[in-house]
């Protein structure tokens, strides 16, 4: 007889509905803020820092240059130079190719219009905002925040961190009862997220509005001036875009399924030391 003890499967719950709802919600706005938001940018694809747009140096910048007789779009972050030909300045199949920063299936509308561009953007960014409310309200009620998202004393202690650390690296995801909670990493990234660069994307974005200018005028001096608040506002863009794409590549790699559906129905599936045969 094999004394060998297997390991169940059962369902744990994992996710509230608020947490949830929210969730999708969020997928459904950031995404959208960010294709209106590269809608926007491409009326000026060009970054500065200060209050003044300094047009011949921007620190970040993407347009089309004749090289000889031939159009090449050319990314310029800094000092260094790219050809990024066919996908950025200088966009689209060849022999259809438009000036413009970001292509047009990367944005909303695909069609060139600032004005619809800030419609689409300034909707969704209500949306946004009401949605983190909603989220944050509830997880500060609820315990959410403190459960799930703080880290606990002993996730703080070095040798933890560093454990954590060396098995991401190696993709091994947490079993059996480790796997109802978060782990350090993961609570360092959502609480980094959801607590400073949603909220800085946010104050950033307020910062450009004329009419929230006037009410607050000492915001766009906190980020240094307007187009310095531009600037932050693009890499906390950034920032989530990279956030997104790590986020998926773990969904993938420990389990869709199972991670899909904790978010779908809050049902998280683990194994357990089951009962001998």
């Amino acid at each position: 007889m094999d004394d060998k003890v297997r390991p169940a499967r059962v369902l744990v719950r994992r996710h509230t509905v608020v947490t949830r709802l929210t969730h999708w919600l969020n997928v459904l706005a950031v995404s959208l803020l960010l294709m209106s938001g590269l809608q926007i940018f491409n009326a000026h694809p060009a970054l500065y820092w200060g209050a003044k747009s300094t047009f011949a140096d921007p620190w970040l910048s993407m347009s089309k240059v004749e090289v000889g007789d031939t159009p090449r779009g050319i990314t310029k972050v800094g000092d260094l130079t790219f050809d990024t030909t066919g996908v950025l300045g200088w966009s689209g199949k060849e022999g259809m190719r438009e000036q413009r920063g970001f292509p047009s299936w990367a944005t909303i509308p695909s069609y060139r219009s600032l004005t619809d561009g800030r419609r689409w953007h300034f909707f969704f960014a209500w949306l946004f905002v009401i949605n983190g409310l909603v989220y944050w309200l509830w997880g500060l009620i609820g315990g959410h925040v403190r459960r799930d998202l703080l880290p606990t004393r002993d996730q703080l202690k070095p040798r933890h961190i560093l454990h954590e650390i060396v098995t991401h690296a190696q993709l091994k995801f947490p079993r059996g009862e480790d796997a109802r909670r978060y782990n350090v990493i993961q609570k360092a990234t959502y609480l980094g997220v959801v607590a400073l660069v949603l909220p800085l994307m946010v104050a950033t974005g307020l910062s450009m509005s004329p009419g929230f200018n006037a009410t607050l005028p000492w915001l766009t001096e906190l980020f240094g001036g307007r187009q310095s608040a531009r600037t932050i506002h693009f890499l906390c863009a950034g920032l989530i875009v990279a956030f997104i794409v790590v986020h998926l590549a773990l969904v993938l790699v420990s389990g869709v399924w199972n991670n899909l559906r904790s978010m779908i129905t809050g049902k998280y599936a683990i194994e357990v030391e089951g009962d001998r045969p």
